[in-house]
């Protein structure tokens, strides 16, 4: 069959209107998601300022004393890495009094014990050191600070406490055997038929009940501090 050129275009004519006229591809509307929240902002708790109990809130230590053995513990740090307790030793006190003091420098709180003198410091034996020095054979107290050097056991004196001296006042403690020490005369029983302790060749005894307590807490790095 032929077709006319009429023919042809008619039907190319049909055929481009019914293109014109075909529906139009939907549209695809994409979703629009709401912006994400920032972040939360960090939250800082203030530290809470915490405040030491009061140092010797009961004021047995005479605050020169207190404050000179402070100062010894910043002058040889070196020396006292311990720092949660230290020793004092008033000798401006009459031996029957508590006169060594356990200073916990946490918690505040401070021990009373008694200790002799050296009977070279005291010939009279009065109760009272008025001497005191370094030398060898002076059997004298010798003033300043010392650090403990641990328990320890002698021949002599049985179960003590090494002391090494470190000012030129009591440098020689070691030489001259200075160490704590339990003693009879230091017992509670001397003092209440005598009045008043005995007397030491310069080291720093106490009672017997007192020392084992000592040993075990003066320990190796602590200071002990004496002064009159």
């Amino acid at each position: 069959m032929r077709l006319s050129r009429r023919g042809l275009i008619l039907g190319g004519s049909a055929m481009l209107a019914g293109c014109a006229t075909a529906a139009p591809p939907p549209l695809v509307t994409v979703a629009t998601l709401p912006p994400a929240p920032p972040p939360p902002r960090p939250t800082f708790t203030p530290a809470v300022q915490v405040t030491p109990p009061p140092l010797d809130p009961q004021r047995l230590v005479r605050p020169e004393l207190m404050s000179r053995a402070m100062a010894a513990l910043d002058i040889h740090h070196e020396r006292l890495p311990l720092r949660d307790r230290m020793y004092l030793v008033d000798f401006q006190r009459f031996s029957g009094e508590h006169r060594l003091y356990e200073v916990d420098l946490i918690g505040g709180r401070v021990t009373p014990l008694r200790t002799t003198h050296g009977r070279g410091s005291d010939p009279e034996h009065s109760g009272f050191a008025r001497r005191f020095s370094n030398e060898p054979e002076s059997y004298m107290s010798s003033v300043g600070a010392y650090a403990t050097a641990g328990a320890s056991w002698g021949p002599q004196q049985g179960p003590n406490v090494l002391l090494d001296g470190l000012e030129y006042t009591n440098n020689l403690a070691r030489e001259r055997a200075i160490i704590v020490h339990g003693a009879d005369y230091a017992d509670p029983e001397f003092l209440e038929r005598e009045g008043k302790l005995g007397r030491s060749y310069g080291c720093f005894s106490t009672a017997h009940a007192d020392l084992p307590m000592l040993r075990e807490r003066m320990g190796q790095g602590r200071l002990l501090f004496a002064f009159a």
